[in-house]
């Protein structure tokens, strides 16, 4: 299997398809993308044809291009099916998905570079503007995250790994780099925690990859 991931290593959701890769234990090759040098590579011809949509993450599997790290996690998951990062129960496999996708859908996508970056240039917005937009749609999220989570654990749907693990990690991380305090969301910490100590985490963390910056 040959695998490549263009990948950045502040982009959480390059981050995401970090973990689940070594959660499978899949070999593969990471390419930076640096999202800001030079204009942003993203947005080179070159990285164009691989993703029109110029984001990462996107991943080559065998010459077959997957982008949204939504569906590269379901498609390893299915070409890799050990350990499963969904239950087999259908009900349990929704929930999963509800995490994770209020992260994917509801507050990555409002709060993500390319949005801010759009406020600050095209709209005139403050950095402290800019930080009010995030922090804004960090509550609404994180507040249901916490209610959505298993009360028990140790993980965000109880006693299985899953893809809401993997999306919930990052998310934290973008957090705290905003200044936001996460101490009202006691469920979601202890998640975190149950988490970051494992190796799959560890190797995915954002200061652990080659291009990680000071």
């Amino acid at each position: 299997m040959t695998v490549q991931l263009y990948t950045y290593w502040r982009s959480s959701a390059a981050w995401r398809v970090r973990i689940a890769l070594n959660l499978k234990n899949i070999s593969h090759t990471l390419i930076p993308v640096h999202l800001l040098k030079d204009g942003g590579g993203q947005h080179t011809p070159e990285y164009a044809i691989i993703n029109p949509m110029k984001l990462v993450p996107a991943l080559v599997h065998d010459g077959q291009v997957i982008t949204q790290s939504s569906a590269i996690i379901e498609y390893l998951d299915e070409i890799h099916p050990e350990p499963p990062l969904l239950s087999q129960n259908p009900a349990e496999r929704a929930r999963a998905r509800q995490f994770a996708q209020t992260i994917a859908c509801d507050i990555h996508p409002v709060n993500n570079l390319r949005i801010l970056q759009y406020l600050g240039q095209e709209l005139g917005a403050t950095d402290e503007q800019k930080t009010g937009w995030y922090v804004h749609w960090l509550k609404l999220g994180l507040a249901a995250l916490e209610k959505m989570a298993d009360p028990d654990g140790p993980y965000a749907m109880g006693g299985q790994l899953t893809i809401a693990d993997i999306f919930l990690i990052p998310q934290l991380y973008n957090a705290r780099r905003y200044g936001f305090a996460l101490s009202d969301y006691p469920r979601l910490n202890a998640i975190e925690q149950a988490c970051v100590h494992l190796e799959a985490f560890m190797k995915a963390d954002a200061h652990a990859q080659p291009d990680a910056e000071v």
